[in-house]
């Protein structure tokens, strides 16, 4: 199974990638996750993404620097296992490391916003993502 983003930032090409990610990381391969390279974004919004991702980083100790990336790979039935809430994409690399799995990450490239708007502002990158931390951790 696969992610996308819904606005056609991250380039579609790169699901193949994180698929052989999966399947060249054995059965203890639960994800591949995109981290974007040449952000298009404002500055601001880089901000933003730098200080949830850091505070995130910090407390769940999973090693992943870019949660907000759209695309991502897993194997459906661990990703079935997986509790269901909002923003659940941001914790997938933690909740996966929780249940014993690895995560692979693949470099994707980053496009500029054509269309739409944010769904998320500062105070849902970091002070939700705060509220849903104590569940996600190990």
């Amino acid at each position: 199974m696969a992610t996308l983003d819904g606005t056609a930032r991250n380039i579609r090409r790169s699901l193949p990638d994180l698929i052989a990610a999966i399947e060249n990381g054995g059965e203890r391969a639960g994800l591949a996750a995109g981290q974007r390279v040449g952000r298009k974004d404002t500055g601001f919004k880089k901000l933003q993404s730098r200080v949830a991702n850091g505070v995130r980083s910090a407390i769940l100790r999973d090693g992943t620097r870019d949660t907000g990336c759209g695309l991502k790979a897993f194997r459906r039935e661990v990703f079935l296992m997986m509790p269901y809430f909002d923003g659940l994409h941001r914790f997938l690399p933690a909740l996966m490391r929780r249940e014993g799995y690895d995560i692979a990450y693949v470099d994707v490239i980053d496009r500029p916003r054509h269309s739409g708007v944010s769904n998320y502002g500062f105070f849902d990158r970091l002070w939700i993502g705060i509220m849903i931390l104590p569940g996600c951790g190990g």
